[in-house]
């Protein structure tokens, strides 16, 4: 009787019957091709890639920002608009001028009719016609994209040289903000003052008493008696990005 070939290896012509392959070890990458890397867990939801999208956000701008605007600062002799303005002038990140009434009505050198010398028509006139020149500079800038900031003590029970008269010179859109500080650093101010600019006690006095008609008109009012120029800088611009929040003149 014949013998399956392979002697001990029972069934291994059976048809029908084929054993296991034994396992082959893996197949190296072949050299110069790179291996992929392992997948990457997706980022976990609620982090900062679901909030942004991974684009970063512009940081906010605080205060005016690049807002063209028109402001009149109002205040006292002593009270720092000249200063405040010019300082928040030169401040700001969009192009920005500062007219001052007093330095336009100085303008007229022969025949300047002093209002320390009394108030009449002269310089009731030239009042006049210095805030009429300063309307046209600030429409000019505003038309050509520049903000402007002037500055002038305008008074509250006084129509002739109000509020009014400088809207229609500048325009409807024109931001009035008061610069009130208390009387004893409106003295001590004037007091630095040399020239025509310099008024007496009483008259600083008296201007300082009428400009608290301002208060209870709606207007926002800052009390710069404890702040530096940088600070009452500040507190203009906040003043003003909340009235162009929430308009009411």
């Amino acid at each position: 009787m014949q013998q399956g070939v392979g002697g001990g290896g029972a069934g291994w012509g059976q048809p029908g019957h084929h054993p296991a392959a034994p396992p082959q070890p893996p197949i190296p990458p072949a050299q110069g091709w790179p291996v992929p890397a392992p997948p990457q867990a997706p980022p976990p939801p609620g982090g900062p890639e679901a909030t942004t999208g991974h684009i970063p956000l512009p940081p906010a701008v605080p205060g005016t920002g690049g807002a063209t605007l028109a402001v009149l600062l109002i205040g006292p002799a002593g009270a720092g608009k000249t200063t405040v303005a010019r300082h928040w002038a030169s401040t700001r990140p969009v192009p920005t001028a500062h007219v001052s009434l007093d330095d336009v009505r100085e303008w007229v050198c022969s025949g300047f009719a002093d209002p320390q010398a009394g108030w009449n028509d002269h310089s009731e006139a030239q009042y006049r016609l210095a805030r009429r020149t300063c309307g046209f500079a600030a429409r000019n800038f505003l038309a050509n994209g520049i903000s402007c900031i002037l500055d002038d003590a305008v008074f509250p029970d006084r129509p002739v040289v109000g509020l009014g008269g400088w809207k229609r010179h500048v325009g409807p859109a024109l931001l009035p903000v008061v610069l009130l500080p208390g009387l004893e650093i409106v003295l001590e101010r004037n007091a630095a003052r040399s020239g025509n600019r310099r008024l007496s006690d009483e008259e600083v006095a008296r201007i300082h008493g009428r400009m608290a008609g301002w208060y209870g008109s709606g207007l926002p009012i800052i009390d710069n008696s404890d702040l530096d120029v940088e600070g009452t800088s500040r507190a203009l611009d906040e003043a003003l990005a909340r009235a162009i929040a929430a308009p009411a003149f």
